[in-house]
């Protein structure tokens, strides 16, 4: 049976995950694959860390710790947060010497069969530390955009600017002076060599895919595709394995896709090859859920590294990207310390009404606000109240005096309520916001079919309850373990169905 392989990025170990992280490809990820799991598929979730990444080393310097100390507490805190929210993974892959191994295994084919460049390119370069200073180690002008952004990639607009395309760069680090660039031989991917498989891709995916994705990749079509960095002549990383770069270190982009094989072998019970769930005789689908500023990564270079193996690897089904949560009106900052850690969060409300809240403010399409004003008022207005309504009516019922069974009917109804849950969690029409809408408006019309004077039966409201019960499950995961919905009988016997608590009812709750 084929399986469907979800990736949620690894979230670079310089600290935990805050609420925005988990409002963004964490919780849909869990959500896609318990629907997944719900509808008798095979899935494998997974994630890790990506310890290579350069912020590592300039989080750690802000704290007065080592990079090495900052990765193990943060791999533990984020693996903590995951558990904590309820994030159903497969695998969660330690960064070891397994899957250094596989990043080498991914790459070193590709530099046998020439796939890579040796290349003179200019990088920032400060005199006074004698170092390169990439990634995460430069400021500077965006190209595209002119938004003050880090090396690499400008989170602001999606696009890349790698070498020398950065206006003004300096140091982010102290004494934060202003960088040169200068020349150095490393070895490059050249991504336009693929242009045309990568467009005859995307041309297949417009109309299916999130159009903010689509948008980018039409704007970078229109121009040149930039080399791609495979090695950086820094220290921190992974060793680079080829010899004319010898002393340098893989770019940590470079390690997505075997790392992402990686996650997936950790969550198999088997003993296989470590890429053998990607292997494209195997039949898997794939499917990536990705902050939008990483779509670059995953949507070009990783792709592309993928075509480089000459059809032996599965390529992406769908890549469901989210934009920026704000915390009140402001960008989620660690830095400024403009944030709500996710594991504060769910110790303060219980994680059903944290999952809920964050699924309905999802930043799907476009930017979306957290505040806690509006959590309070959402979750007692349109959720903890109607949801008890809903209990009381159905448990203080008379429901002997109704005989009269319109299965047809119910039949009917329970076939829409299918349709449109289905509707929501779907890849290419895949979203939790209209989930935790379904969710509200099937609470609320159950709520008010009970209480009219219709005379409709136990057995129409089970049925419907149960399919209500079922979309919950995908979010409000601890409510319904508490609700009994298996192997009833329908005609004769009620479910068992709970309160929920109200906020005020929290003492920890602020």
């Amino acid at each position: 049976m084929s399986k469907t392989l979800v990736i949620a990025p690894p979230p670079t170990p310089n600290g935990d995950l805050h609420v925005g992280h988990m409002a963004g490809p964490y919780l849909a990820g869990d959500i896609y694959s318990r629907y997944l799991r719900m509808m008798g598929s095979q899935v494998n979730y997974a994630t890790g860390t990506d310890d290579s990444q350069t912020y590592v080393v300039t989080s750690a310097h802000k704290l007065n710790t080592t990079p090495e100390e900052l990765c193990h507490k943060s791999a533990s805190d984020i693996k903590r947060s995951l558990e904590l929210w309820g994030v159903s993974l497969d695998g969660y892959a330690p960064f070891d010497d397994s899957y250094k191994n596989m990043v080498y295994d991914f790459l070193m084919p590709l530099y046998k069969g020439n796939k890579f460049k040796l290349k003179k390119v200019k990088l920032p370069y400060s005199p006074l530390r004698n170092e390169f200073m990439v990634e995460s180690f430069v400021s500077g002008e965006c190209p595209s955009c002119l938004a003050q952004t880090r090396g690499g990639l400008c989170e602001g607009c999606g696009h890349p600017n790698n070498f020398d395309q950065l206006k003004a760069p300096t140091s982010t680090l102290p004494p934060f002076e202003k960088l040169k660039y200068k020349e150095v031989n490393i070895h490059v991917f050249p991504v336009e060599e693929y242009r045309q498989e990568l467009q005859e891709f995307y041309k297949s995916k417009k109309g299916e895919w999130r159009p903010h994705i689509i948008q980018l990749m039409d704007e970078l079509f229109s121009k040149e595709l930039i080399d791609f960095p495979i090695t950086y002549p820094i220290q921190w990383g992974i060793k680079s394995p080829f010899p004319e770069t010898n002393g340098q270190v893989l770019n940590a982009w470079a390690e997505g896709m075997p790392a992402s094989m990686y996650c997936n072998a950790c969550g198999e019970n088997q003993d296989a090859e470590i890429d053998a769930e990607w292997l494209a005789s195997k039949g898997n689908s794939l499917v990536y859920f990705l902050g939008f500023d990483n779509s670059y990564f995953w949507g070009i270079t990783h792709l592309a590294l993928l075509m480089a193996h000459d059809g032996k690897y599965i390529l992406p089904t769908s890549i469901v990207p989210n934009e920026f949560y704000e915390l009140e009106h402001s960008k989620f900052s660690t830095s400024r310390g403009h944030l709500i850690w996710a594991q504060d969060l769910v110790k303060q409300i219980p994680r059903d009404y944290a999952r809920f809240y964050i699924c309905l403010t999802s930043p799907e399409h476009n930017r979306n606000n957290f505040s806690n004003e509006a959590l309070k008022k959402i979750l007692h207005e349109r959720l903890i109240s109607p949801w008890n309504a809903l209990v009381n009516a159905y448990n203080t019922k008379d429901w002997s005096c109704i005989t009269d069974n319109e299965s047809e009917k119910t039949d009917h109804l329970v076939r829409v309520m299918m349709e449109r849950l289905e509707s929501t969690c779907k890849i290419n029409t895949f979203s939790q916001t209209r989930l935790a809408d379904w969710i509200m408006h099937h609470i609320d019309r159950l709520d008010k079919l009970i209480c009219s004077d219709n005379e409709v039966t136990l057995n129409s409201v089970n049925r419907q309850l149960q399919v209500l019960l079922n979309g919950m499950s995908l979010i409000m995961i601890d409510l319904c373990n508490s609700c009994a919905i298996d192997n009833i009988d329908h005609t004769a016997t009620l479910i068992e169905l709970i309160d929920i608590k109200k906020l005020d009812e929290r003492e920890a709750y602020a």
